[in-house]
């Protein structure tokens, strides 16, 4: 067996999560994370679209996490983000950390928006 180390390029993993946080980079974010290249911040959620919307043309996937059950973005935030050229994936928050890092680790232009569990 092989074993590689993983570096990641430009954006930080997300080293943890829990009842109320995400752990990114060594540093514990409280309620809801935005994290990409371009730092990791706050996030209010669904209806905080503004932070989400900054990211067009850095990135190709945007990864929302729902927090710990799978349920549906709103259709209107979905439509806003796809009409900006954002590709969109929603998932439970803790696949979506999940699948953020994998992709990161491949240098991916992704970000993650996710609600705590």
């Amino acid at each position: 067996m092989r074993l590689n180390e993983v570096s990641y390029s430009d954006a930080q993993p997300v080293d943890g999560y829990g009842a109320g946080f995400f752990r990114i980079g060594g540093k514990v974010h409280q309620g809801g994370v935005l994290t990409s290249a371009a730092g990791t911040m706050s996030w209010g959620g669904f209806e905080d679209t503004d932070p989400l919307l900054a990211l067009v043309g850095d990135i190709d996937v945007l990864f929302i996490g729902t927090g710990g059950e799978v349920a549906h973005i709103p259709a209107a935030l979905r439509q806003s983000l796809e009409d900006a050229g954002l590709g969109v994936e929603s998932m439970n928050s803790p696949a979506a950390c999940r699948t953020y890092n994998v992709l990161l680790s491949e240098g991916r232009r992704i970000a993650l928006a996710a609600l705590p569990v």
